[in-house]
């Protein structure tokens, strides 16, 4: 189901307890929009057992998975990341074990934000970056947050995240106050035409 990295087992060795009786589990627990999953790693003892998860050996570490989470995690490689700012355990799902491309809405977001968000980007936002051969859309809407996909141009530019944050997001705020989240869900590493590469 899934696999840890050598790197993600040496630290985990660290954090469970050492003893041989040990009742260290860890919990994988999942939420957010299936195009852009949110991971919580966490250790917990047996009598914090949860009825409706579901136990796996993976390595020799007990993980507990909430059923109703289990094919979100299929085909998923833990591993532990360090960099200049922050370090920590990162879970990266490959797209198409996590059917990202069947994991998309049936039908595009309804309500509200949706429309305003939508009447946002056809107005002000997909005209200003047509001329990059670009455009953004709306994929999902959980409550106050919303899930963005960039494509043509902007998949993969250098300058996607300037333009995501400083410019599309700023304008999304501003005609839709109540936002409290704005997420990128595209794929730039399948970028075949940037309009700016790094």
């Amino acid at each position: 189901m899934l696999t840890f990295t050598e790197r993600a087992r040496e630290m985990l060795a660290q954090f469970l307890s050492p003893e041989a009786d040990a009742t260290d589990l860890l919990r994988i627990h999942v939420s957010g929009s299936a195009m852009a999953p949110d991971y919580e790693l966490s250790l917990v003892t047996e009598d914090e057992r949860r009825s409706d998860e579901s136990e796996f050996s993976v390595d020799g570490v007990r993980v507990l998975v909430a059923e109703a989470e289990v094919e979100r995690l299929r085909g998923a490689t833990i591993d532990y990341v360090e960099q200049v700012n922050e370090s920590g355990f990162q879970v990266r799902v490959p797209a198409e074990a996590a059917g990202r491309e069947t994991s998309r809405p049936a039908k595009a977001p309804e309500g509200p934000i949706a429309e305003r968000v939508r009447d946002v980007l056809e107005q002000q936002v997909n005209p200003a970056i047509a001329s990059h051969g670009g455009a953004i859309e709306l994929i999902d809407v959980q409550e106050t947050e919303i899930y963005l996909e960039m494509t043509g141009g902007c998949q993969g530019c250098a300058m996607s995240r300037l333009t995501l944050r400083q410019g599309v997001e700023r304008m999304l705020r501003e005609a839709i106050p109540e936002l409290t989240a704005v997420h990128d869900v595209t794929d730039h590493s399948s970028g075949e035409n940037p309009y700016f590469s790094a």
